[in-house]
């Protein structure tokens, strides 16, 4: 909590196993940066413990805490060659000369950048340089890696290749590692567990897949997933035999209640139904009540695919950002998540253009149901 009292991080419980890479994820101010700060020790924590090893380490000075941090902005010494630069924590430490050249050598292999240890920083590139920056880090052998949106200056064909490197380096040395981003791509891909988080509060932490599959809530649906799922709202039959999206109707099989038994509760009432834009393709011979129609407004061409933004007549729902910390994330019954409404990800030889009535094959075994009020996603 800050002096003006602010609380950017509440009640936040997480473990990382050793050689384990977590990542938090969320979007800009939600309190990522502050756990990251807070367990280097740069920001105070007014309440709770934080562990590394069997050590609480609260009260203990930054460098002491044996945490070694990668920045996104790199921070070399432009006058230092790159092995001075990797070599500089250990000549801080008073390490023998020696060592500090066998750790330098070791960790420019690790991360193949051996051939650059007598450049300047200004003769690499931002890739080049990341990875300096990782061998700074590495050479020391801390007990954590603290890693703040490392990435984040590069640019896309680029991070692509250091999403591999990061991910090869941590494996291959075996340290606890904490991963800061704001990009979901980023997070699903390199985190062994993600853990996403909304006004300094965690909505849910679990392996990607299940995040991408199990959302626990509209915000995490809607955050994770590109492009992010579809979140309309619904009417659901009193006999549970079907989902009314504004004029249309998609029938229930029995299996989607034994998937998700609380629906019982819902019947006869108004609740979010979220569809992933890969599970809307193009209707073939689909039956009655596995069909949604909606009319094209926009048609991207990705080569391997074609994203399809539609509307139907059934309100759109978003995961509302905003509202009081700590509160589970509401949403706005009928207010636009984008201008464009729902997207669909189809096969690209599809032919659509704007105007046109398009039909979507919807199967009822990858919706995904969700609380109106409080968006809470309805398992059981």
């Amino acid at each position: 909590m800050y002096s003006n009292g602010f609380e950017a991080v509440h009640g936040l419980d997480l473990h990382i196993a050793d050689g384990e890479l977590l990542v938090i994820v969320g979007p800009s101010g939600c309190g990522k940066t502050t756990v990251l700060r807070m367990i280097a020790g740069h920001e105070f924590v007014t309440s709770g413990k934080i562990r590394i090893g069997d050590d609480v380490v609260n009260d203990i000075s930054p460098r002491d805490r044996d945490i070694a941090m990668v920045f996104q902005n790199y921070a070399l010494y432009p006058q230092m060659t790159v092995a001075q630069n990797i070599g500089f924590p250990l000549r801080m430490k008073n390490v023998a000369k020696h060592e500090i050249d066998e750790r330098v050598k070791e960790a420019a292999k690790v991360l193949g950048i051996t051939e650059w240890l007598e450049r300047k920083p200004a003769q690499l590139s931002g890739g080049q340089r990341q990875r300096v920056a990782m061998g700074r880090a590495i050479v020391r052998e801390p007990r954590a890696f603290l890693m703040d949106e490392p990435l984040s200056n590069l640019d896309a064909k680029l991070r692509v290749q250091m999403r591999a490197e990061v991910a090869r380096v941590q494996k291959r040395i075996g340290v606890a590692a904490l991963y800061v981003t704001h990009d979901q791509t980023e997070a699903m891909t390199l985190g062994d567990r993600v853990a996403v988080l909304r006004s300094g509060v965690l909505q849910q932490c679990d392996i990607p897949q299940v995040l991408y599959d199990r959302p626990a809530n509209t915000f995490v649906a809607g955050f994770i997933g590109s492009p992010a799922m579809n979140l309309l709202e619904a009417g659901l039959a009193a006999d549970l035999s079907s989902l009314s999206l504004g004029t249309q109707k998609i029938a229930l099989p029995d299996g989607v209640h034994l998937r998700h038994p609380d629906l019982m509760r819902y019947r006869g009432r108004r609740i979010v139904v979220g569809i992933r834009p890969e599970d809307l393709p193009a209707a073939g011979e689909g039956r009655l009540g596995e069909v949604l129609t909606g009319e094209v407004e926009l048609v991207e061409a990705l080569g391997s695919e074609l994203l399809i933004h539609f509307r139907t007549d059934a309100p759109l729902v978003r995961a509302e950002d905003r509202g009081q910390a700590g509160e589970a994330p509401a949403v706005r019954p009928g207010e636009a998540s984008a201008p464009v409404g729902c997207i669909a990800r189809v096969d690209p030889r599809q032919p659509a253009r704007p105007g046109d009535r398009f039909m979507f094959s919807v199967s009822p075994d990858h919706l995904e149901f969700f609380d109106l009020e409080s968006g809470l996603a309805i398992w059981g």
